[in-house]
């Protein structure tokens, strides 16, 4: 009886598990000629975002809805490949697209707990998932998942179908793929992950949002020590590297925003110029078609500008003072109301960089307790309220006093210690070339690109002051003007019915009068007075029309005798292109910022070919005029208004400063033969920058301070004289020939003294306010070998 039962019971059984059989196979047999094709993977070709990068590789920027970095399978580190293989699919070598003994165990553990507690999806099936179906919870979708395994395994190798997750996987943040999500959360290249980061972000394909470390710091870690803990049983890492990764700390908030160093260069300006020109070329592909940008930006160079900008702004801004509270709050008892409220504020108010929000908790003239963005508490005492000091005075207006509730900004010392500070109000702009060719080799173009996207190196239009009163003598070297020339610095009027209904008397700058001087010495000190004589001498259309050899706009600088004085207007990068020429022997040469284009394969899309100084560029002025005007430029620097850049001890810097009315606007332009390097610091709605705050002394130390790092190690090298250039002996009161002096100046071969001595004598006496006394002024006959200006042109070109 029992045996006719048994038998019974078998048959029915494998009757059942017959009909089971054809019934799947009948469904496999009408999925299978469904399934989607495989072509998607074998030419797989993922939205990869615009890239944007350093001459050095380093990337400057990223633009695109997917943030993705391509990496090749071989290319992941091993410590990466068994965090993923152990959170996700331990048995990935082994099975064959489906894990039967996951599904097993899977099955059992949610019977057990009565809910569905483990799935027991493999990574084949994900990518199968993440290509081709969506994410509802069916029987057909599951079916047509694991048919997909199968087809995937059938036709690619395990390597591949890993490269593939590896790459495709979201991972929050719009990371997708591991080598993204690495220089998202940690600001590092997946080449260099620890293994503590690595099981991080091993833990984030289960549920990317639950388990963000920005987010969800707890949770995050949590699924960390999992992940980790399965590495160990799966004998991936030894006792002693489980116990250091658990013991490691989690990235806080506040190192995951810095290390948002997604970009480990602060190249913003630089990174939307290069957008711009690619989103013109491409449109909206521009951002999926994972095109590079390869700039000419050095990382070094850009290190030091970008330093130098902030420093140089900074320093200004403290030396006039703390001008009080951005705003302040009233921080309710509740604890999370209060926490609501700190959000709002760190909202409204965020960190610049290195200068962090905080609100105050606690104060006193002693001791200042705040509440930072990160959450954390910190206390700043001594030195580090100095700044602020008066606002911690009951007297203090309530306006200006910091006070609890209060919202200031503090910066941290190297040394961990807290100092109040303030987000300035002034900006600033520095760019640097390669005169050779045009080469841009750093470019900042505003103090915090978060808080302004105007950038003032291309855009900002600014009277370049006595930084463009070099290229007034430049125009008078062509016109038999020497180094020795004596110009007299006296007084200048211009009457009321000559100056266009009201009377022009421009002063020097320290309101002086040096009386007759060399023109080597006058440009050195920065005269306007003999610079204004020299510009009627040599007359301002002319002028006008020989300083768009430097690729100036001369529209943008009116022919009147106001030119002289720099009252046109130019931008950083206009100034660059022309100091460029100085420094390159006199050769016009075209900014540029991108090397080359190239597609998501290497393939170089567009490729530009600048034109290089000595070879194909364009001759802009003599090249005797250039080395000159050079020398005349090391003397700003040796003795005059750029003094300070004696600091940096070298004799191959040349430069001049450039201070605007009222101050409004203070620049420094310098070179050595290497780089040309330009610094400009103003307001956006022009207003005085402050008594004394002059090139030198407002400019002069951003280019400085991108100098000194920028040189560091970098040999000197001085012009050599070009043919047709002489040194004379000269007697320093008069600029003419002197064998028995000591000084002694350099001249085009056809303008030393003695061939223009008599031609140019008249110079030599002083003059009556009003008066020009130098070649080609009022009633004075031109040097009989000064060419004219339709003749200098031709020589030229």
């Amino acid at each position: 009886m029992l045996k006719r039962w048994l038998v019974y019971t078998a048959s029915v059984i494998a009757g059942l598990a017959v009909v089971g059989a054809l019934l799947g196979g009948f469904v496999v047999a009408l999925l299978w000629p469904t399934l989607p094709s495989l072509g998607v993977l074998a030419d797989y070709q993922p939205k990869v975002p615009l890239r944007v990068v350093s001459a050095d590789g380093d990337l400057l920027g990223e633009f695109g809805e997917e943030r993705r970095s391509i990496v090749h399978i071989a290319d992941v580190p091993d410590v990466m490949k068994h965090a993923i293989l152990a959170a996700e699919d331990e048995r990935f070598y082994q099975h064959g697209g489906v894990d039967y003994l996951s599904v097993l165990r899977a099955a059992l553990s949610n019977v057990t707990a009565g809910a569905t507690q483990q799935g027991a999806g493999t990574i084949t099936m994900q990518v199968a998932r993440n290509f081709f179906l969506t994410r509802e919870k069916t029987m057909s979708r599951k079916l047509r998942e694991a048919l997909l395994a199968y087809k995937i395994e059938a036709n690619f190798t395990k390597d591949q179908i890993l490269e593939l997750y590896i790459n495709q996987i979201y991972l929050g943040q719009r990371a997708y793929g591991f080598a993204a999500a690495a220089q998202t959360y940690f600001g590092v290249p997946l080449a260099q992950i620890t293994l503590p980061e690595a099981a991080m972000l091993a833990g984030l394909p289960k549920a990317p949002s639950a388990y963000n470390p920005i987010s969800n710091p707890r949770r995050a870690k949590a699924r960390q020590q999992y992940v980790l803990r399965r590495m160990h049983d799966l004998h991936y890492i030894s006792d002693d590297q489980w116990r250091q990764a658990q013991n490691a700390p989690l990235p806080t908030r506040q190192v995951t925003q810095s290390a948002r160093a997604e970009y480990p260069i602060h190249a913003e300006y630089v990174a939307e110029m290069a957008r711009q020109v690619v989103y013109d070329a491409y449109g909206d592909q521009a951002y999926a078609r994972g095109i590079t940008v390869v700039t000419t930006i050095r990382r070094a160079d850009q290190d030091a500008a970008w330093a130098a900008v902030r420093r140089g702004v900074m320093d200004y801004d403290e030396r006039h003072g703390y001008r009080g509270p951005d705003a302040y709050v009233n921080l309710p008892s509740d604890p999370d109301e209060q926490e609501q409220a700190l959000d709002r504020v760190f909202e409204d108010h965020p960190d610049s960089d290195d200068i962090l929000t905080a609100v105050v908790r606690k104060a006193t003239p002693q001791d200042v307790r705040v509440t930072l963005s990160t959450g954390d508490d910190a206390d700043i005492t001594g030195a580090g309220l100095k700044f602020a000091q008066r606002a911690l005075s009951s007297r203090t207006p309530a306006n200006q006093q910091i006070r609890p509730g209060a919202v200031i900004h503090v910066i941290r010392d190297d040394k961990g210690n807290y100092a109040i500070t303030q987000i300035p109000q002034a900006e600033a702009a520095f760019i640097s070339v390669r005169p050779a060719d045009g080469a841009i080799l750093s470019l900042v173009g505003g103090f915090d690109f978060d808080r302004s996207k105007f950038n003032h190196v291309t855009q900002a239009y600014r009277q370049p002051g006595s930084a463009f009163k070099p290229f007034i003598y430049s125009a008078a070297l062509e016109k038999g003007f020497t180094p020795a020339t004596i110009i007299n610095d006296a007084p200048f009027f211009v009457p009321a019915d000559k100056a266009g209904g009201e009377a022009w008397e421009p002063k020097n700058y320290d309101g002086k009068f040096d009386g007759p001087m060399r023109l080597r010495v006058a440009l050195a000190k920065s005269k306007n007075l003999v610079t204004i004589r020299i510009l009627q001498a040599i007359g301002p259309q002319y002028a006008q029309d020989y300083i768009a050899r430097f690729g100036f706009d001369p529209k943008l600088h009116p022919a009147y005798l106001t030119m002289g004085l720099g009252a046109g207007s130019a931008t950083p990068l206009q100034m660059a292109t022309a100091y460029s020429v100085f420094a390159n022997g006199g050769y016009r040469i075209t900014p540029y910022l991108i090397s080359k284009i190239v597609d998501e394969r290497g393939n170089v899309l567009s490729q530009p070919a600048p034109a290089v100084a000595g070879k194909d560029a364009k001759l802009a002025i003599d090249p005797r005029n250039a080395f000159i005007m050079t020398s005349l430029l090391h003397d700003v620097i040796a003795y005059g208004t750029g003094v300070r850049a004696k600091v940096l001890n070298r004799d191959d810097l040349a430069g001049k400063t450039g201070t605007t009315n009222d101050n409004v606007d203070a620049w420094f332009c310098g070179y050595d033969a290497a780089k040309v390097g330009i610094a400009w610091i103003g307001f956006d709605q022009p207003k005085t920058l402050g008594t004394n705050e002059t090139g030198s002394h407002a400019a002069l130390p951003i280019w400085i301070a991108y100098m000194r790092s920028a040189l560091k190690g970098v040999p000197q090298v001085l012009p050599a004289p070009p043919d047709g250039v002489v040194s004379v002996h000269i007697n320093p009161d008069t600029g003419l020939r002197d064998d028995s002096s000591a000084m002694t100046d350099w001249f085009m071969a056809e303008f030393t003294p003695q061939a223009a001595q008599d031609a140019l004598a008249p110079v030599a006496a002083p003059a009556a306010p009003g008066s020009a006394t130098v070649p080609g002024g009022p009633g004075a006959p031109a040097p009989a070998r000064v060419p004219a200006a339709k003749d200098v042109r031709n020589q030229l070109f």
